[in-house]
């Protein structure tokens, strides 16, 4: 049996997921159903499966949205063409991309323009190494971590850049850069890592936890590429780490002889799930914080949301955001207003 379960700080949601979930239930607020959505707003099971409730429906591909249904495209960033194809087709189109995946974004654009080859370090298939190889699909090549630089060529006295999917596990990026600094002495990297500030915070906390824990509980789902870096950055710390997208998930045998659980989330899994799986360890001692930082970053809404909402605002707040007229309602408090309390809305 848990004697204490060690619950890292900072978890779960990412300001860019904070940010989508909210755009989107802003949206199923807004609109009748259905609601189109390019791709999984974020990966994660629960969240997909309450949008669905309320009447969002997922696509992977664009031409599925029919003409003139608003369609919102996920946090994840979408290829230059799926984005022109939703502003044309749709009547509203909300783009929902993390801003620090706009910039992975930008960072390709730029160096192709340079005549730069592209070493993109991402996993094969993801949705966010797919939209950002297609801004320059024909100089940017993709190299899986696990695979380094042997299926990466460049051309005769080509300039190398080096860019990643920003959700990749820190070692697995470090070890691609170590080999292509000696490969390429003339390297071009961004001065700042591609790689986004929860998916290192999140890292740095469970290696904390590894330090102290018997057993290792991750939650999140199965696509959700930064929960998978997370359980591989426990077992690589020598604990024991599983992934779990509910409570259900726990395997009892796990359990035994492991006096002190660490128990974290990835960027897009809801702190509910947190609070259950810690109710089916049920330690005896409690829970204890253990924190490695802080968080403060904050993400607005998307622009053409925002200017869009600006044109709704009094008859959406009279109906549902703000009672009283002449008090800021949550657009203009969005700071303030969290994904939790957004999948509160749907039932989450």
């Amino acid at each position: 049996m848990a004697t204490k379960v060690l619950l890292a700080e900072p978890r779960g949601f990412c300001a860019g997921v904070e940010m989508a979930i909210k755009a989107l239930t802003w949206m199923v607020q807004v609109f009748e159903s259905p609601v189109y959505c390019y791709h999984e707003i974020v990966h994660n099971g629960a969240v997909v499966h309450a949008f669905q409730e309320a009447g969002v429906v997922f696509v992977d591909d664009i031409s599925e949205v029919p003409e003139g249904m608003p369609v919102m495209l996920s946090a994840h960033g979408s290829a230059p063409d799926i984005v022109e194809a939703a502003q044309n087709g749709a009547s509203v189109m909300i783009d929902a991309v993390c801003p620090l995946v706009t910039k992975v974004h930008h960072e390709v654009r730029r160096m192709a323009d340079k005549g730069y080859d592209i070493i993109y370090v991402g996993h094969e298939g993801h949705d966010e190494a797919i939209g950002a190889m297609a801004e320059a699909p024909m100089v940017t090549q993709l190299v899986d971590p696990r695979v380094g630089l042997d299926t990466f060529s460049a051309g005769t006295d080509a300039k190398v850049a080096l860019l990643a999917q920003t959700t990749l596990g820190l070692y697995e990026w470090e070890d691609v850069l170590s080999d292509a600094e000696t490969r390429f002495p003339d390297l071009w990297t961004a001065r700042k890592s591609d790689l986004c500030y929860a998916t290192t915070n999140r890292q740095a906390a469970i290696q904390e936890l590894a330090e102290r824990s018997d057993l290792l509980l991750v939650v999140g789902s199965e696509n959700s590429s930064n929960t998978k870096a997370l359980v591989r950055v426990g077992t690589n710390a020598g604990v024991p780490a599983y992934r779990v997208d509910s409570a259900d998930d726990i395997d009892p045998a796990w359990l035994k002889g492991a006096s002190v659980v660490g128990v974290t989330a990835g960027a897009s899994a809801p702190d509910q799930r947190v609070q259950k799986v810690i109710e089916r360890i049920s330690p005896t001692e409690g829970v204890e914080m253990v924190r490695v930082t802080s968080e403060d970053e904050y993400f607005p809404l998307p622009p053409n949301l925002r200017r869009f909402m600006g044109a709704l605002q009094p008859l959406v707040e009279g109906g549902f955001a703000c009672q009283t007229p002449g008090v800021s309602g949550l657009v203009e408090n969005d700071r303030n207003f969290t994904a939790t309390e957004a999948l509160a809305i749907l039932g989450v």
